[in-house]
């Protein structure tokens, strides 16, 4: 009734809403101009409060339902049964979303489509994006485990995509790789994401090198069959400034061969393990733009590669150093002294930094804003409770590392490390955006730092998908 002009508007995870509360959109003046919508983790909204939607907020462009795993085919073509205007959907952890509800939307004109978790998403619905929306720019279908190389071979004709988003697709592989970049999309894409595709290797390198110039953002990680001769090949990209290339095979000479992309920003290196200080030294003394690095389980890196930080790469604000059993004192007082615009730093497991390293960081990073000490049993709790009221947020335990992080006691290897288990004595906390902006989505954690400048062959029917071509599980 009052917000005629009401454009925005989000109702994500709120649940005491009915179907009857979203039919009041239609009655009054308000909400007919709505254009954004999200309605992420409502589970009861049912099918008729999806069709109130679809009669009262004809306009939306922006369709945002996240996390709902009652959302089913038949709510979307209630919805796009009157609302036809959509530009934009979001659908992750949506997991009976199907390649029905794809086709439903073909009466919309999509140009950024999100279907992330889903299993029942296959190469048909990428039928649809190549005949229904040209315009489409942004594809993202992380973790739908039943797109094939198929889906890119499918999406060749496109020419305006600029964000592809592939992690977890498991059966991409490089002939799908190729197709896609042999397509019209090449030359624009600026983001590719092909995390945990485990059959992508060295050839998709090159071809990315040869075909993508304007690639910017690129993550590889756990891609195993990467090599040092694949990122020998990347020096063509010009344009890169984000890459992770966590869990790969890489060497020395692989990290001398990045240092030729002198427009790298931010560097994920993670779990490579047979990188040490002699590459980083290299890197380090090249890519002096360096804003975020992560070296965390790299089990020879020392605190030589902290001096290398120090002296080279003084704009440096993220630096993460998880289970880098090898750092102490010295090399945290490197760090304190060299990059003083430090705004996070991660030590945890670091069971050789003491209560030394915090007056060197109290002196020197008068910037930081967020420090985790997570199995860090040579910090003291006084140390910790005294530095606490400088930062935003922090992490504190002085546990024993547990045995799959990656050591034990004697600081030799063990198994693979998984993710930190968060504990006590932590403080505020908040949300932000990725250092990367709108180029996507990190397999790091997100935490909020205000003074940070966001640097900005199966076949497929010959016919396109009918509504009667497929029955919707129930």
């Amino acid at each position: 009734r009052c917000f005629p002009n009401l454009q925005f508007l989000s109702l994500a995870y709120c649940r005491k809403f009915t179907d009857k509360g979203l039919q009041y959109l239609g009655n009054g003046r308000g909400c007919h101009k709505l254009l954004y919508l999200d309605i992420s983790g409502c589970l009861q909204i049912t099918v008729e409060g999806f069709r109130n939607i679809g009669n009262s907020c004809s306009r939306i462009k922006y369709l945002t339902i996240n996390e709902m795993p009652t959302l089913t085919d038949r709510c979307i073509q209630a919805l796009v049964s009157k609302c036809q205007r959509i530009e934009s959907v979001e659908f992750n952890e949506s997991p009976h979303v199907s390649d029905i509800g794809v086709q439903a939307l073909n009466v919309c004109q999509l140009v950024k489509m999100k279907i992330q978790g889903s299993n029942r998403v296959t190469d048909l619905s990428f039928k649809v994006m190549s005949k229904f929306w040209p315009q489409m720019n942004q594809i993202s279908v992380a973790n739908c485990q039943k797109i094939t190389d198929i889906s890119l071979k499918l999406i060749v004709p496109l020419e305006n995509i600029v964000i592809l988003n592939l992690s977890g697709c498991t059966r991409i592989s490089d002939s799908g790789i190729k197709a896609f970049v042999d397509g019209n999309s090449a030359s624009k894409l600026k983001e590719l994401n092909l995390a945990n595709t485990c059959y992508v290797s060295d050839i998709s390198l090159v071809k990315l090198s040869d075909r993508c110039p304007n690639l910017i953002y690129l993550n590889l990680h756990n891609c195993q069959f990467v090599t040092d001769a694949g990122i020998q090949a990347m020096t063509a990209m010009a344009s890169l400034a984000y890459l992770n290339i966590s869990r790969t095979n890489i060497t020395d000479q692989g990290l001398e061969s990045l240092g030729r992309h002198l427009k790298i920003k931010e560097i994920i290196l993670s779990e490579c393990k047979l990188i040490s200080d002699t590459g980083m030294k290299v890197l380090c003394t090249d890519l002096k733009k360096l804003d975020y690095v992560d070296v965390s389980f790299c089990r020879h890196i020392s605190n030589s590669t902290l001096k290398y930080l120090s002296l080279n790469c003084r704009k440096l604000t993220c630096l993460i150093l998880v289970g880098c059993s090898k750092i102490n004192d010295a090399g945290i007082q490197l760090i304190a002294s060299g990059c003083n615009f430090l705004h996070y730093l991660d030590i945890s497991g670091c069971k050789n930094v003491t209560d030394r390293a915090l007056k060197n960081l109290a002196k020197g990073c008068l910037q930081l804003r967020v420090l985790k000490m997570l199995y860090c049993g040579g910090i003291t709790r006084p140390a910790v409770s005294n530095y606490a009221p400088r930062l935003q947020k922090y992490e504190y335990n002085d546990d024993e590392p547990p045995l799959w992080f990656s050591y034990g006691v004697s600081g030799d290897e063990l198994t693979t490390p998984k993710k930190l288990k968060k504990r006590r004595f932590s403080t505020m906390t908040a949300a932000r955006p990725s250092i990367v902006g709108s180029l996507g989505e990190k397999d790091f954690e997100q935490i909020k730092l205000p003074l940070v400048e966001t640097i900005t062959e199966q076949a497929v029917e010959e016919s396109l998908i009918s509504p009667g071509s497929l029955a919707e599980d129930p």
